[in-house]
Protein backbone atom coordinates (compact mmCIF):
# COMPACT_ATOMS: atom_id res chain seq x y z
CA UNK A 1 0.00 0.00 0.00
CA UNK A 2 3.12 2.29 0.71
CA UNK A 3 3.77 1.76 -2.80
CA UNK A 4 0.54 2.89 -4.25
CA UNK A 5 0.52 5.96 -1.96
CA UNK A 6 3.64 7.21 -2.93
CA UNK A 7 3.06 7.03 -6.87
CA UNK A 8 0.41 9.66 -7.83
CA UNK A 9 -1.64 8.86 -11.06
CA UNK A 10 -1.13 10.91 -14.12
CA UNK A 11 -2.23 10.26 -17.15
CA UNK A 12 -1.65 13.11 -20.23
CA UNK A 13 -2.84 12.62 -23.93
CA UNK A 14 -1.86 14.67 -27.20
CA UNK A 15 -4.70 14.45 -29.53
CA UNK A 16 -5.45 11.12 -29.27
CA UNK A 17 -2.03 9.90 -30.61
CA UNK A 18 -0.01 10.40 -27.80
CA UNK A 19 -0.52 9.10 -23.46
CA UNK A 20 2.21 9.80 -21.46
CA UNK A 21 1.35 7.75 -18.16
CA UNK A 22 2.61 8.34 -14.17
CA UNK A 23 2.17 6.34 -11.15
CA UNK A 24 2.71 3.14 -12.86
CA UNK A 25 3.02 0.25 -11.11
CA UNK A 26 3.38 -2.93 -13.61
CA UNK A 27 2.82 -3.39 -17.22
CA UNK A 28 0.88 -7.18 -17.83
CA UNK A 29 0.60 -6.70 -21.56
CA UNK A 30 0.61 -5.19 -24.68
CA UNK A 31 0.27 -5.42 -28.23
CA UNK A 32 -0.97 -3.13 -31.04
CA UNK A 33 -4.38 -3.02 -30.23
CA UNK A 34 -4.48 -3.17 -26.51
CA UNK A 35 -1.79 -1.90 -23.20
CA UNK A 36 -2.86 -3.68 -19.86
CA UNK A 37 -1.12 -1.93 -16.98
CA UNK A 38 -1.56 -1.74 -13.03
CA UNK A 39 -1.19 1.86 -11.59
CA UNK A 40 -1.96 3.37 -8.09
CA UNK A 41 -5.27 4.05 -9.37
CA UNK A 42 -6.37 0.87 -10.02
CA UNK A 43 -5.80 -1.15 -13.41
CA UNK A 44 -6.02 0.58 -16.19
CA UNK A 45 -7.00 -1.06 -20.17
CA UNK A 46 -6.03 1.30 -23.21
CA UNK A 47 -7.58 0.36 -26.54
CA UNK A 48 -6.75 1.60 -29.78
CA UNK A 49 -4.76 0.91 -33.26
CA UNK A 50 -0.95 0.67 -34.38
CA UNK A 51 -0.27 1.20 -30.36
CA UNK A 52 3.25 1.62 -29.32
CA UNK A 53 5.22 1.51 -26.20
CA UNK A 54 7.89 4.13 -26.15
CA UNK A 55 9.20 5.08 -23.34
CA UNK A 56 8.99 2.58 -20.25
CA UNK A 57 10.58 3.83 -17.02
CA UNK A 58 8.48 1.35 -14.45
CA UNK A 59 11.66 2.56 -11.64
CA UNK A 60 9.83 6.20 -12.25
CA UNK A 61 6.65 4.78 -12.61
CA UNK A 62 6.58 6.14 -16.41
CA UNK A 63 5.01 5.25 -19.43
CA UNK A 64 4.53 6.40 -23.25
CA UNK A 65 2.07 4.94 -25.80
CA UNK A 66 1.79 6.23 -29.00
CA UNK A 67 -0.86 5.24 -31.79
CA UNK A 68 -4.88 6.03 -32.16
CA UNK A 69 -5.91 5.88 -28.92
CA UNK A 70 -9.44 4.73 -28.31
CA UNK A 71 -10.44 4.51 -24.96
CA UNK A 72 -8.72 3.97 -21.42
CA UNK A 73 -10.92 1.68 -19.07
CA UNK A 74 -10.21 1.36 -15.28
CA UNK A 75 -10.75 -1.71 -13.32
CA UNK A 76 -10.24 -2.75 -9.98
CA UNK A 77 -9.40 -5.87 -10.94
CA UNK A 78 -9.39 -8.43 -13.39
CA UNK A 79 -8.13 -7.10 -16.53
CA UNK A 80 -5.46 -9.73 -17.06
CA UNK A 81 -8.60 -12.44 -17.47
CA UNK A 82 -10.39 -10.05 -19.86
CA UNK A 83 -7.80 -9.98 -21.90
CA UNK A 84 -7.89 -13.55 -22.13
CA UNK A 85 -11.68 -13.73 -22.89
CA UNK A 86 -13.74 -16.60 -23.76
CA UNK A 87 -12.32 -20.05 -24.50
CA UNK A 88 -14.18 -20.34 -28.37
CA UNK A 89 -13.39 -16.73 -28.75
CA UNK A 90 -9.73 -17.29 -28.93
CA UNK A 91 -9.88 -21.00 -30.48
CA UNK A 92 -11.17 -19.56 -33.73
CA UNK A 93 -8.76 -16.37 -33.89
Amino acid sequence: MEETAAKAHRLSMENREKASLFGILDVYSFDEHQVLLSTSAGELSIRGKDLHVNRLHLEQGEVEVEGKIDSFLYSDGGLKRQKEGPWLARLFR
